[in-house]
């Protein structure tokens, strides 16, 4: 038999995962990437490496738990290629913190409209819609690390080590790309209210 039909562990079915484990992958990955094709990319090369690497699994998870996490290393592999061969000058489109805050740090008042959206509002699904386009908008390494630290929920050290930045360079794109979130998402969120 051909080693990609035949299983390489009692638990595991590689014949299966793309029918089983496919989309769920591709989902996660588009959601942290932006780009269908580069999700298609990683989780291609997260099937691959799961086959190469069969031997490994010890069988204490789920299949599906052990492909995420060999995707999540893919994902972030992925971005640090991105991140390498990216022109690095797309962050430094200027200062938003002087649209959005006075000398003192604390919202202008044209920033902060009285008619904001309630809390409750964050649970609806348009909050993530317009959460995901305004992603799209940002330059790519401000997304990466954005998505690194406050969907992933990785810490400092692990962002650093991942992408090969300084903690003041990650907190750097942090801080901008909240605020060109913040812009965006408020942007958006008037013109769909209105």
């Amino acid at each position: 038999m051909d080693e990609l039909t035949e299983p390489t562990h009692k638990a595991l079915q590689p014949i299966t995962w793309v029918d089983q484990h496919g989309d769920y992958l591709y989902r996660y990955a588009v959601s942290r990437l932006r780009d269908g094709e580069a999700a298609e990319e990683v989780v291609q090369d997260s099937f691959v490496s799961a086959l190469r690497h069969a031997k490994q699994y010890a069988g204490t998870g789920s299949e599906r738990a052990w492909l995420l996490g060999i995707l999540k290393r893919k994902i972030i592999d992925y971005v640090r290629e991105r991140n390498r061969t990216s022109n690095l000058g797309d962050d430094d489109v200027g200062d938003l913190s002087e649209v959005l805050f006075d000398e003192n740090g604390n919202w202008k008042r044209e920033a902060r409209a009285p008619g904001d959206p309630p809390l409750d509002a964050l649970e609806r699904q348009e909050f993530w819609r317009i959460l995901r386009d305004c992603l799209e908008t940002l330059p790519s390494r401000q997304a990466d690390v954005f998505v690194l630290r406050e969907m992933d929920d990785q810490n400092t050290e692990e962002i650093c080590k991942d992408l090969q930045i300084s903690a003041s360079n990650l907190w750097v794109l942090l801080y901008r790309a909240r605020l060109r979130l913040a812009r965006c998402m408020k942007s958006r969120w008037q013109q769909e209210t209105s």
